[in-house]
């Protein structure tokens, strides 16, 4: 990195606090998704690049807490086996943020908008995870949880928050202990 990309990156990470004060105060749209698919058997995460990691967080946190079968996918490979479960009965949540200022970005999320719209298809129900400001994406998912825009480096920081409250909401909907997930006592515990 040159020094002033050094000096840039360290502003942006200077941002970050704020951005998650920001989406932690306004999770009412976890809550009301929470409310709405409290019911699921499954839900299939899908993640392309940087954002698919997240995914498999997202998908990890949901099966830990709240009991519910949860796979993340890459979004790239999901002609590979998940397009066979994609229905109206299956949630699949897609991380589709972008960093306007990286081509590559853009490109990612142009890829996965392309599989968005393969769930919609499918007839198959689309939480997209977006940057603020998306309206194209809003018109694509059926529901949309945002995220403050960000470099794509940091962004997911921003991106696991709202997937970890909607698994958290779900899981009080159901009235599982998020304090004390069955079978994870030894993962959490010192001994």
């Amino acid at each position: 990195m040159t020094a002033e990309q050094t000096r840039t990156a360290a502003q942006e990470l200077t941002l970050i606090p704020g951005k998650l004060e920001n989406i932690l105060t306004h999770d009412e749209k976890c809550e009301d998704l929470a409310k709405r698919f409290q019911r699921a058997q499954d839900f299939l995460f899908l993640g392309r690049g940087i954002h698919y990691p997240i995914a498999l967080e997202g998908a990890l946190k949901l099966k830990e807490i709240s009991y519910i079968h949860a796979e993340g996918y890459p979004a790239g490979e999901m002609k590979h086996g998940p397009n066979a479960l994609i229905d109206e009965n299956l949630p699949v949540v897609v991380v589709a943020t972008r960093d306007a200022n990286n081509a590559g970005s853009t490109v990612r999320y142009e890829k996965t908008m392309s599989n968005l719209k393969e769930v919609k298809a499918r007839s198959g129900v689309v939480i997209a995870l977006a940057t603020e400001g998306d309206e194209e994406i809003n018109e694509a998912a059926d529901h949309v949880l945002y995220v403050p825009g960000a470099p794509e480096e940091l962004s997911p920081i921003l991106e696991i928050v709202p997937l970890q409250l909607l698994a958290y909401h779900i899981a009080v909907r159901r009235g599982c202990d998020v304090d004390q997930p069955r079978n994870l006592a030894k993962s959490v515990t010192v001994e």
